[in-house]
């Protein structure tokens, strides 16, 4: 397990903070890509989106093209997934599944779980170091091939695109990369090829960015992955990940960049107004199972492709 980000205590009321401290904490996080922000108040969607885009120096991003359930609270301030309490969310880089990314993510911490539900992080250089070379320089040739059937199970295209209109997502489809296709009773299939590893634009390392060992079905708990095998054929599942020239992928080699994962993440209890700030190509984060409510609020800024 990695060491935890280093804590800024915010000692004063926002905006006073903010004026003082903004330049120093975008600093902060810049070198370290991990800083977490204590002692704020609970922050209305709003005064949050503000903070944060004083925090990044950039505006807020729409969250287009989502792969998990979430709500729009206000703005660009959004939920985190809504999954069910008792799942683990493994680690990941946001959107590494597609050509583009935010640089930068928020958590803001509204009301902390009775018991678990912590917000894991971990060092994506350690991860890419962490993997074996013939495995990771394998992905890097190979790339990766990012396949979806939106319906039912997983979101439906209309949640996804933010839109029921064909030409709308077709647009956005052509403008990014994807490859798709039109089915039956109103169903989509999308095809997407992504690098596997990218290079840190300021630092120039080089950095395990990609969510393989989440996409693939290898990555579902046994009883849900033995009722989707049953349920549809291979390329009619609602999500996997293949090769980028669409040949499968080891399983073992998946489970052990799981294993590195793990071996590189760590985790602190959520505060109420805990504001974690995250580079989101140097950090992946997940999300802990746990008991009773919890709500944490998520932003982004800076595109990047």
């Amino acid at each position: 397990m990695d060491r935890l980000p280093d804590v800024v205590v915010a000692d004063s009321e926002v905006d006073v903070w903010l004026s003082v401290n903004a330049e120093r904490v975008r600093g902060m996080l810049l070198q370290q890509g991990a800083l977490l922000v204590r002692g704020l108040p609970v922050l209305a969607s709003k005064k949050l989106e503000k903070v944060l885009t004083t925090l990044f120096d950039a505006p807020l991003l729409e969250y287009s093209h989502r792969s998990t359930p979430r709500t729009k609270i206000r703005g660009h301030i959004y939920t985190s997934t809504e999954y069910p309490a008792t799942e683990t969310i493994p680690l990941h880089n946001e959107h590494s599944y597609t050509q583009r990314w935010p640089m930068q993510i928020a958590f803001h911490c509204v009301k902390p779980a009775d018991s678990g539900g912590a917000t894991p992080i971990a060092d994506s250089r350690k991860v890419y170091q962490g993997i074996p070379a013939g495995i990771r320089d394998n992905f890097a040739e190979r790339k990766l091939m990012y396949v979806r059937n939106y319906g039912d199970i997983d979101l439906p295209w209309q949640e996804v695109f933010e839109t029921d209109d064909h030409r709308e997502v077709e647009k956005y489809c052509d403008e990014n990369g994807i490859c798709y296709e039109w089915r039956d009773n109103n169903r989509l299939h999308t095809r997407q090829e992504v690098a596997a590893v990218r290079v840190h634009p300021r630092t120039g390392e080089k950095i395990w960015f990609n969510q393989a060992h989440l996409f693939h079905i290898s990555g579902l708990a046994a009883d849900a992955r033995s009722t989707m095998e049953q349920l549809y054929k291979k390329e009619e599942l609602p999500r996997n990940v293949y090769y980028g020239d669409g040949s499968d992928i080891e399983v073992d080699d998946l489970d052990v960049i799981r294993k590195v994962y793990d071996q590189h993440m760590t985790a602190f209890p959520w505060q109420e107004g805990d504001l974690l700030l995250l580079d989101n190509m140097l950090y992946a984060h997940g999300r802990l199972p746990y008991a009773g409510s919890r709500r944490v609020l998520v932003g982004m800024a800076t595109e990047m492709s």
